[in-house]
């Protein structure tokens, strides 16, 4: 018999799952804890968003509430710093390819590869084909592309293949299909070809001696040409994408120019976000090196030790809130009482401020752009990751965002989830604002001097 904490798991797990009914355009390429798109539907309708409003996602990810929008008809924006979640975005809210053209190129190019592939000796079929040993020496990474990945997380075979396929569909580029072709084999990356698993941290499996890639690749393509064909009619509803910094929204939007925001930003915890799509980042060649990667993590809101630098000052903005300061010399406390000494472990107190602090930072930028009486959603978890001190996300969130100028409408439960660490439930909370004023009758206090616009600097 089941445990009631067992079965009360499976169930909160199960509402991050995508519904059948919610997979065109969404299946394209989603994390693994992304949030289900009838949570962006709820909270448009709540927010009675309509068609003459604009939708911002600031930590839009693999792009939910772009692509919710833009089914529903609704103008939008979304912003992101990781490359491979931008190019997830900004291709599944394109819906302008031909997708009998997009199905006839692709096909080309598996056909190609697969006679390249049979000239190495290597079959793409492995469950059916005699094995054999290639007579090629087989293709892999250069060095330094190698040591970003996680180690085993593709086998030599599988990549042989895969770095096949990419070279052909270099050569027989087609402009208006590669960003699609590009997305169907980052799905497969992660989905079947590579070793990978997700639980939910990312990590690596048992090896896969061998695994189709072309067949995988090309399935993904028809299943982006069967959404095609459906969502032509809604192609002309407007959905953009900036890679950037959350935390600079101002430098990216005009002023009053946004309704309502809906979105889920990173947990103050020690996942690495830029480690669930390292294989497919650097496979694409959206990270090619250590100096990229380090750029790619700066951009981020610090919510993990891995992405703390020493020139970071975003803790300046909470510097004053008694909460973050209780929690960080909590932390300290405790690591000192277990003697943790690791260089990461003594970032905890640190990494906890600098998160809430790019988060103060980020909804300070945000008042700019936000019309009189927008509304936000923020999606956010309670944590417990740093030595078991507990974390109360979407509180702390909340009073930020008061501090600020923001109106406090509510804080919805979403779901509760197991930690690891402590087996307790915790909260994962929908944080509910209002910005009902502009910012230079707020009466709140402006962002730091450093990060103001100055006099006569244009937006992109």
């Amino acid at each position: 018999m089941r445990s009631k904490s067992a079965v009360l798991e499976r169930t909160n797990g199960n509402r991050n799952k995508l519904l059948a009914a919610d997979r065109q355009a969404h299946d394209w390429y989603r994390f693994v804890l992304s949030f289900p798109p009838n949570l962006v539907r709820d909270y448009l309708q709540r927010f009675r968003v309509d068609a003459e409003q604009c939708v911002l996602d600031p930590f839009c990810g693999t792009g939910t509430t772009l692509v919710e929008c833009k089914r529903l008809g609704i103008r939008s924006v979304g912003v992101e710093a990781n490359p491979m979640a931008w190019l997830a975005s900004r291709v599944k809210t394109d819906w302008s390819a031909n997708p009998e053209g997009l199905v006839r190129h692709a096909e080309f190019v598996a056909d190609r590869t697969l006679e390249r592939l049979r000239a190495d000796g290597v079959e793409d079929d492995p469950f059916f084909a005699v094995p054999r040993r290639p007579h090629t020496s087989l293709r892999a990474l250069a060095p330094e592309q190698e040591s970003l990945l996680l180690t085993s997380s593709i086998s030599p075979l599988p990549l042989h293949k895969t770095l096949t396929l990419l070279e052909t569909l270099q050569e027989s580029r087609d402009e208006r299909f590669h960003d699609y072709e590009r997305l169907a084999l980052a799905k497969a990356l992660v989905q079947s070809i590579g070793n990978l698993h997700f639980g939910p941290e990312v990590g690596v499996g048992p090896p896969k001696p061998d695994a189709p890639v072309v067949s995988s690749w090309l399935q993904g393509v028809h299943g982006i040409a069967d959404d095609l064909r459906d969502f032509a009619r809604l192609n002309r509803i407007p959905a953009t994408v900036h890679r950037a910094d959350a935390r600079k929204i101002a430098d990216l939007l005009e002023p009053e120019s946004i309704d309502a925001v809906i979105t889920s930003p990173p947990y103050p915890n020690e996942k690495d976000y830029t480690r669930t799509t390292r294989l497919e980042s650097v496979l694409l060649g959206l990270i090619c090196n250590k100096e990229e990667l380090r750029n790619l993590k700066k951009g981020l809101v610090r919510s993990n030790t891995r992405s703390v630098y020493v020139a970071d000052d975003d803790d300046q903005w909470i510097r004053d809130h008694p909460e973050i300061k209780r929690i960080a010399e909590a932390i300290e406390k405790r690591r000192v009482e277990l003697g943790k000494t690791s260089g990461f472990e003594r970032l905890y107190p640190r990494v906890t401020k600098l998160y809430f602090g790019g988060m103060a930072r980020h909804l300070a930028g945000l008042r700019q752009v936000l019309r009189p009486g927008a509304q936000l959603a923020y999606v956010v978890g309670d944590q417990a990751s740093y030595l078991r001190i507990m974390i109360r996300t979407g509180k702390i969130l909340a009073e930020i965002a008061q501090s600020l100028g923001y109106e406090l409408t509510g804080i919805d439960l979403f779901r509760t989830r197991l930690a690891t660490a402590t087996r307790e439930q915790l909260r994962e909370e929908v944080v509910l604002l209002r910005w009902p004023r502009t910012l230079a009758s707020s009466g709140v206090k402006e962002r730091p001097a450093k990060y103001r616009r100055k006099p006569g600097k244009k937006r992109p």
